[in-house]
C-alpha cells in the first residue's frame, strides 16, 4: 500500500449498518461524515502517533499506522468500541472497562456516582463492589439514624446511569457485586427478582473459598459487618447456594465470581489493594480505579484453504487440522495487537486522574479472540467435542505466549509497568501486568462478520428486523455454502431449520454436517463450562461467556455448573436458562413465515370465510364495551371491540386496539402474551362488573374478556410461574418449567431480537448491546 493512500475495504451490509449507526462520525445534523476507511485510518493514526513519545521518526510512525490499519481493515483484529469511536476525536476516551471503589460514606458513595457518570459519558462500563457499605439497619453515627444498605444505593447508581447515554452512541453498563458474607446478601440475591428494577446493572455474588467449602460440607458460615469486622450472624451455606441457583434459574441473575481465585491468580499483589469487582461482563477483575483496554483477534481469518466439510465426509480431529491453521501469521498479529493495545494506554484521555494513575501503574491490556465457532465450522470440529477443548486451549496458549513475549520486548524498549515490583514479573522486563482476556465482542464481531468470542453460534438461521416491520431471515454462510455445494439445499429444508433450535433431527442433512454445525442448545451444559475453563487456562484476566441452558434445565443443573466451574478454576460463571425471563432473550424462527431464497418474511395467516366466536359485554367508565372474539382452526384469530357512537374518537381508538390485537393473534402471538400486555392498564376510574370483578380501563376490560373466553377465570398468572421460591430453610429444590414460554426481548434501538451471549444481551440487527 502506498503511503498516504487508503486501500478500499470490503464491508458487509450488516457491518456497514452497525458502523453507520454506532461508529462513523456524524455532523451536527446527525449525517454521517466519515467512511469506514477513514474511521480505521483515524484510529490507526491516533494509536501510532504515541510513538512520538518514544523517539520514533515520522516515517516510522506512518509505517506503523499502516500496519495497524491493514490488520483492522482485514478484520484480523478490532479494538473495543470506545477506541473505534473516540480515537482521534476530542473525546479521546478509549477504554471499555473500569472498576470504581464505593466507600462507606455519603461522600464516598456519591463520589463514585459522579465518577461513573464521567466514565459512561465517554463510552466506558463500570464495575462496583458494594461490599464495603454497612448493612441495612446498621448504625449511622453522624445522623443517629440507620443505614439503608447496599441495595438501596445500587438504585441510586442505576438512576444516574439511566440519565446518561454514553457518548451519544453507547448506553451505560454496570456490574454490581456483593460478597457472599455480607449481612445483606439475601436481599442482594433477589434484588433483580423484578427484572424491571436495577435494569442498568448486571449483578454477581462474590463467592469465597470458605463459602464453597461450607456448601460442600453442608455447614454454616459467618456474615461479617464490613463497618466493624464483627460477625453478625450465620447462614447455612447450602441454603444460600440454593437461593443463588434458584434466582439464576428464574431469570439469569445473579452471576457468580470466585473472588479468592481472582485475587490468587492476579499477576499484581499490591499490599494496599485487592480485587473486589470486575467490569460489567466479568472478564476483567480490576483493582479500584483500574482500567483495561480490550481488543479481539478473528481467529477464523487464519484458516486458509477449503473448509473441511467440503473435503471430508466426517468431522475432523484437532490433530488432523491444527497444522492447517496459520500459526506464524497468528503470532505476528498477536504481537502487533499487543503493541497496539499498549499504545492505547498512552493515547487515552482518561475521565479522572485516579484512573489515569492506576492505568499507567499496571498498564493492563486485554487481547482476546472472536470467531472461534466459525473456526470450528471451517475445521469440521464439533463444538461439543474434546477436540474443541484442545483447539480453544491451544489458541489461547499461543496468544498468551506471543503477547507476553511482545510485552517483554516493549518492556525492554520503553520500560516496565511501574508496579512490577509487586508482581510475579519482578526482576524481568515486562510492559503490561496483564495481556489477555476473552471479552464480549458484541458489536465488533458484527463488524468483522465473526461469531462472538468463544461462544457457539446461536442458530443456523436468524432474524433481522428492517423497515416497516419486515422481518428477514438469514442463513449462516458456512452452512449455506455446505448445503449448496453438497447438494442438499432446498427452501423447504431452510423453512424447517427456521422453526427449530437445532438441525440435529433433520434427516435431510448429512450426518456429518449435523455433527459439525452445532448451535447453542446442542451443547451440553458441562461442555459450555469446560470450554470456558479451557480458555481460562492461559488467560491472566478472565473469560466472558454465557452458560446457556435449555428451558427444561433444573436448579440442580445450575448448581452442577457452578461446582464444575469452581473445580476447573474458572473465575466466574454466568448462566441463562432459555425462556427464564418475562421477556425471552433468545429466539429461533417462527412457523408463520414465507420463504424468499435464504430470507423469510413474517406473514399473518389469512382470514377464513367462516369463523366462530362469542361477544362479551364489559362495563367501563366510558360505557358498555362489546368484545367479539372469533376463532379459526388454530385458535383465537381476531378481536372486535366496540364502544360509543360510530365515528367518534373513542370508537375509532377502541376499534384500532381490536385490529392490532387481531393482527397479533393472526401473526402467531399467544393469547396470554396479549393479556399480559393489556391487563392492569388503569384509567381515571374503575368499574365493577356483574360478576363482582373490576375493570380499570378499556384495554384492561379487553384482556379480561379474552380471559373469560378462554375460561381462565381471571388467573392468567397461573400460566406464568408455578414453582415456589425456596426459603432459607430448604436446600433441595429443583425447577421445572410450566405454562407459557416467554416472548423475545426486543432491542430498544431497532426492535430486533436480543440474544444472550458472553454475559450480554445483544442485537444482531443494529449492534446494540446492554453491556455497552
Amino acid at each position: 500500500m502506498e503511503k498516504g493512500v487508503l486501500e478500499p475495504i470490503k464491508v458487509s451490509e450488516n457491518a456497514l449498518t452497525v458502523l453507520r449507526n454506532r461508529y462513523l462520525r456524524k455532523d451536527d445534523r446527525g449525517e454521517v461524515v466519515e467512511t469506514p476507511e477513514e474511521l480505521f485510518w483515524r484510529v490507526a493514526k491516533a494509536i501510532a502517533d504515541v510513538e512520538k513519545n518514544y523517539g520514533a521518526t515520522g516515517e516510522e510512525i506512518e509505517e506503523l499506522a499502516h500496519r495497524f490499519y491493514t490488520m483492522m481493515t482485514n478484520f484480523q483484529f478490532l479494538p473495543n468500541s470506545p477506541t473505534l469511536m473516540n480515537a482521534g476525536t476530542p473525546i479521546g476516551q478509549l477504554s471499555a472497562c473500569f472498576v470504581l471503589p464505593v466507600e462507606d460514606s455519603i461522600e464516598g458513595i456519591f463520589e463514585a456516582v459522579k465518577n461513573a457518570a464521567k466514565v459512561h459519558q465517554t463510552g466506558g462500563g463500570t464495575g462496583f463492589s458494594f461490599s464495603r457499605l454497612r448493612p441495612r439497619g446498621d448504625l449511622v453515627k453522624t445522623t443517629g439514624g440507620v443505614a439503608s444498605g447496599p441495595v438501596s444505593f445500587m438504585k441510586v447508581f442505576n438512576g444516574a446511569t439511566e440519565a446518561i447515554k454514553q457518548g451519544g452512541r453507547r448506553r451505560g453498563a454496570n456490574m454490581g457485586i456483593l460478597r457472599v458474607d455480607h449481612p445483606d446478601i439475601l436481599e442482594f440475591i433477589t434484588c433483580k427478582d423484578d427484572v424491571r428494577e436495577i435494569t442498568n446493572f448486571n449483578i454477581s455474588v462474590a463467592v469465597t473459598d470458605a463459602f464453597m467449602e461450607a456448601v460442600e460440607e453442608d455447614t454454616e458460615y459467618d456474615l461479617i459487618n464490613p463497618r466493624t469486622g464483627q460477625t453478625t450472624g450465620r447462614l447455612r451455606a447450602r441454603e444460600v447456594f440454593d437461593k443463588l441457583c434458584y434466582q439464576a434459574w428464574k431469570n439469569g441473575e445473579p452471576g457468580v465470581i470466585f473472588i479468592d481465585k481472582m485475587n490468587e491468580a492476579t499477576p499484581v499483589h499490591h499490599p494496599e489493594f485487592q480485587i473486589e469487582a470486575t467490569n460489567p461482563c466479568g472478564e476483567q477483575p480490576l483493582l479500584p480505579y483500574e482500567v483495561c483496554n480490550l481488543g479481539s483477534i478473528h481467529v477464523a481469518k487464519f484458516y486458509p484453504g477449503t473448509p473441511w466439510y467440503l473435503e471430508k465426509k466426517r468431522p475432523a480431529r484437532w490433530k488432523e487440522v491444527r497444522n492447517r491453521f496459520d500459526w506464524n501469521e497468528y503470532g505476528k498479529i498477536v504481537r502487533l495487537c499487543t503493541h497496539f493495545l499498549d499504545n492505547v494506554i498512552d493515547a487515552n484521555l482518561y475521565p479522572i486522574q485516579e484512573i489515569e494513575r492506576m492505568a499507567k501503574n499496571t498498564r493492563k491490556i486485554g487481547l482476546g479472540i472472536m470467531g472461534f465457532a466459525d473456526l470450528l465450522y471451517l475445521m469440521g470440529i464439533p463444538y461439543s467435542s474434546e477436540d474443541a477443548l484442545q483447539a480453544c486451549e491451544e489458541l489461547m496458549k499461543v496468544l498468551y505466549e506471543q503477547a507476553r513475549e511482545a510485552s517483554r520486548k516493549l518492556g525492554e524498549q520503553k520500560g516496565s509497568f511501574p508496579w512490577i515490583e509487586y508482581s510475579i514479573f519482578k526482576g524481568t522486563p515486562m510492559r503490561n501486568a496483564c495481556v489477555n482476556t476473552i471479552a464480549p465482542t458484541g458489536t465488533i464481531s458484527m463488524i468483522a462478520d465473526a461469531s462472538s468470542g468463544i461462544e457457539p453460534h446461536f442458530s443456523i438461521v436468524w432474524m433481522k428486523h428492517v423497515m416497516e416491520g419486515t422481518k428477514l431471515y438469514y442463513a449462516n454462510p458456512y452452512f449455506l455454502q455446505a448445503s449448496k455445494e453438497l447438494g442438499f439445499y432446498t427452501e423447504a429444508l431452510f423453512r424447517k431449520i427456521s422453526e427449530a433450535p437445532s438441525i440435529k433431527g433433520l434427516k435431510e442433512i448429512p450426518d456429518y454436517i449435523r455433527a459439525i454445525f452445532e448451535t447453542t442448545f446442542d451443547i451440553p451444559t458441562e461442555q459450555h463450562v469446560r470450554i470456558q475453563a479451557a480458555g481460562q487456562k492461559y488467560v491472566d484476566s478472565s473469560v466472558s461467556k454465557t452458560i446457556n441452558l435449555p428451558n427444561s434445565a433444573t436448579m440442580e443443573d445450575i448448581g452442577k455448573a457452578y461446582h464444575l466451574a469452581y473445580r476447573l478454576h474458572c473465575k466466574g460463571v454466568t448462566v441463562y436458562r432459555d425462556g427464564s425471563r418475562p421477556q425471552q432473550v433468545l429466539n429461533v424462527g417462527t412457523k408463520e413465515t414465507e420463504f424468499e431464497g435464504t430470507k423469510k418474511v413474517l406473514k399473518p395467516r389469512p382470514r377464513p370465510q367462516i369463523t366462530s366466536g362469542k361477544t362479551i359485554k364489559m362495563d367501563t367508565e366510558l360505557g358498555h364495551l362489546y368484545i367479539t372474539i372469533n376463532e379459526d382452526e388454530k385458535g383465537i384469530f381476531e378481536v372486535f371491540a366496540n364502544i360509543g357512537k360510530t365515528g367518534s374518537a373513542l370508537a375509532s381508538l377502541t376499534e384500532a386496539v381490536g385490529r392490532l390485537i387481531s393482527l397479533a393473534f393472526r401473526s402467531g402471538l399467544r393469547p396470554d402474551d396479549v393479556i399480559e400486555q393489556l391487563k392492569g392498564i388503569r384509567s381515571i376510574m374503575s368499574k365493577r362488573q356483574e360478576d363482582g370483578s373490576i375493570t380499570h380501563s378499556i384495554p384492561d376490560a379487553i384482556a379480561k374478556a379474552i380471559e373469560k373466553y378462554l375460561g381462565l377465570n381471571g388467573d392468567s398468572n397461573a400460566l406464568l410461574f408455578q414453582l415456589e421460591e425456596p426459603e432459607i430453610k430448604s436446600s433441595n429444590r429443583s425447577g421445572e418449567t410450566k405454562g407459557k414460554k416467554a416472548d423475545p426481548d426486543l432491542c430498544p434501538d431497532c426492535g430486533g431480537i436480543l440474544v444472550m451471549s458472553e454475559g450480554c444481551a445483544k442485537c444482531y440487527s443494529c449492534g446494540y448491546s446492554n453491556c455497552g
